[in-house]
């Protein structure tokens, strides 16, 4: 959409797996980095090309997957990486795709019918079931088998989610009262070890300050795994925008490459457990 981004017809190319060293247990997930939207899907969104972009400024995790590429390049040992490379307008591959996601009452489960501002982003019929079968199944069963591959290689697997978000509270968050640390760690009590919790807050304490599960909680791994195999452990990253960038949607800081150290710190620490 921005910067020459293309629009993409191809499903196959929805998402990415970087390989990593085969003896690495990490795996960087970036599922919101994208502001790219096939141009069918394009059709469906109600905002004029303005509004739209204005609307990626807010809801897209700028730079993430450069966070990620930069802190693999400087890992002893390179993790994985499986980057989204659609924007999450198309779908959010870390909503539930039915009745369980508690974001709908927003709009906001799988496939977005409502923006940030809670504003119409598709019509009021819209139905969601195509998106979920063409893009957020296949997603799904690709992180999925990813995660499998890591276990069958290394016997374990750290899911390390890189997400940002906004300085400010946004209206469609259910959850923004409380406190918005510099770094926000989210925490899953069944699949975050407290030892990978306090590495994560070393490796990210010189930023201002962490948090845990303020203002967003929990952390992504693939439904086959979640709650039942304590093989799998992961850890989402938080990053408030201001660290890094100019909001909304504006250029990269420096903080990109300090963030990009922090984490392959993390990373190095978690491989070498």
């Amino acid at each position: 959409m921005r910067d020459g981004e293309p629009l993409m017809n191809d499903a196959s190319a929805s998402y990415r797996l970087v390989p990593g060293a085969p003896d690495s247990p990490v795996i960087l997930h970036v599922p919101h980095g994208s502001r790219v939207i096939p141009a069918d899907v394009r059709a469906g969104i109600l905002l004029d090309d303005p509004a739209l972009e204005r609307e990626l400024d807010h809801i897209t995790d700028a730079y993430t997957d450069r966070i990620a590429e930069e802190a693999a390049e400087r890992s002893a040992t390179r993790p994985w990486r499986f980057v989204n490379q659609l924007s999450r307008l198309v779908v959010d591959p870390e909503r539930f795709p039915d009745e369980r996601e508690e974001m709908l009452a927003v709009g906001m489960g799988a496939v977005y019918t409502r923006t940030t501002h809670r504003e119409d982003l598709r019509p009021a019929d819209h139905d969601g079931r195509p998106l979920v079968r063409r893009y957020f199944h296949p997603y799904a069963a690709a992180m999925t088998d990813a995660v499998a591959e890591r276990l069958a290689a290394v016997g374990r697997a750290v899911v390390v989610d890189v997400h940002s978000y906004p300085t400010e509270r946004l209206p469609y968050e259910l959850h923004g009262k409380g406190p918005r640390p510099p770094v926000c760690l989210g925490h899953d009590p069944f699949h975050t070890p407290a030892e990978l919790l306090a590495r994560a807050e070393k490796a990210f304490a010189g930023f201002g300050g962490t948090g845990v599960n303020s203002p967003f909680a929990g952390a992504y791994v693939p439904m086959r795994y979640y709650g039942n195999d304590a093989r799998v452990s992961a850890l989402m990253i938080e990053i408030r925008r201001d660290v890094y960038m100019t909001e909304p949607g504006g250029p990269a800081g420096p903080g990109v490459g300090t963030l990009a150290k922090a984490l392959a710190e993390l990373v190095d620490e978690v491989t070498a457990v």
